[in-house]
């Protein structure tokens, strides 16, 4: 998602607030360095191509590794990352598929959706395969947390059918999420430079209480995985320091909580900028109420400058599996082998249970 770069539609747009081409002053203008710089259809296709391959090879790893796993604890973990590369993939190839054919053909909005149609495509899929990832990040930090933390709470791991079925969930109510505008709750609008729709930052009270909305939703997802993956990281360091267990480490559980840390930190680093910008604009808006029809020139340029660091998030989310799997750090640091799980913080176990976990962490 993210591809705020093309060159202007026809400025009458502007002078039709009461449809999605109203909002933005869409007559300001670029100089030729710029438009060479980000208006290059070339450049929007090579960044669009960079992504979708990334999670394309980032999805046969994970096809690859999870034929080869018995283990329901992370196998239940590569269907969540499953979904999320699959969320990241979908999302640049739907906003990919309106927004370069604009590029070539810089078609006029307005002759071409007369009825916001297409524009309010675009916004819900910006929204949708936004919020998909944060809330995504959110339940596999949630799932390490009660694995690492409450490991004998339950007998057995998530299955592959409910990590499934938790995935549609989140993709349910994103969904849900992104139909609020078209059902009434705010609206989509065109957006500077004008070649993609987002959510409307104007203070009156449907597009205040949607953007606020997914503006809280999105850093309440992303706390809550620094939460969860802060207490779990402090639990794996104890694990690692205690002179009883410091041979006894599982370093599946490790490998697991690199990678949730890195999509925590990219998730960060790309959206809260967005997220925290949204909430400042339209609570230092909410005084002019109904008056403010279209939104300040500097409010469009920097809300184009935060969408483009959000575009990162899909790129490098697959990086962050890729890169730091085990048979990839273990080639950087050799000290990493394979160990016996946490048992030994557990001492009192039914003899039962012990050799089913002890039978799962060799399978590992």
């Amino acid at each position: 998602m993210g591809w705020g770069d093309t060159e202007l539609p026809n400025v009458s747009l502007a002078a039709r607030p009461d449809t999605c081409f109203g909002v933005v002053n869409l007559s300001t203008s670029l100089n030729e360095t710029q438009k060479k710089a980000i208006a290059s259809p070339w450049f929007s296709t090579a960044f669009g191509l960079i992504g979708l391959c990334s999670n394309l090879f980032a999805l046969y790893v994970l096809l690859s590794s999870s034929r080869k796993l018995t283990s329901r604890s992370r196998s239940s973990f590569l269907v969540f990352l499953c979904g999320l590369v699959v969320t990241d993939f979908m999302g640049l190839l739907v906003t990919a598929s309106v927004i370069i054919p604009y590029h070539f053909i810089k078609f006029n909005w307005a002759e071409v959706d007369p009825g916001c149609h297409l524009c309010n495509f675009l916004g819900f899929s910006m929204v949708f395969f936004g919020q998909c990832p944060l809330l995504l990040g959110a339940t596999m930090a949630g799932e390490r947390f009660f694995g690492i933390n409450h490991p004998f709470s339950r007998s057995t791991s998530i299955s592959k059918r409910r990590a499934w079925s938790i995935v549609g969930m989140v993709w349910g109510f994103s969904c849900v999420l992104g139909l609020l505008p078209v059902l009434g709750l705010g609206r989509y609008t065109l957006q500077y430079p004008g070649s993609w729709c987002f959510l409307t930052l104007l203070p009156d009270t449907g597009n205040a209480v949607f953007c606020l909305l997914f503006a809280l939703l999105g850093i309440f997802s992303v706390l809550l995985s620094f939460i969860f993956n802060t207490v779990s990281v402090v639990t794996l360091c104890r694990v690692y320091h205690d002179r009883e267990s410091v041979q006894r480490r599982r370093d599946s559980e490790v490998e697991m909580m690199v990678q949730l840390v890195g999509i925590m930190i990219i998730a960060t680093i790309c959206w809260m900028p967005l997220l925290i910008f949204i909430i400042q604009t339209i609570l230092q808006q909410l005084p002019a109420g109904e008056r403010a029809r279209t939104l300040p020139t500097e409010t469009q340029k920097l809300l184009l400058i935060y969408i483009r660091m959000v575009t990162w998030n899909q790129i490098l989310d697959p990086w962050v599996y890729i890169l730091f799997r085990r048979a990839v750090l273990q080639r950087v640091h050799p000290g990493l082998r394979a160990r016996p799980s946490l048992l030994s913080l557990y001492p009192v176990l039914n003899p039962s249970l012990r050799r089913k976990l002890a039978q799962e962490a060799r399978l590992q």
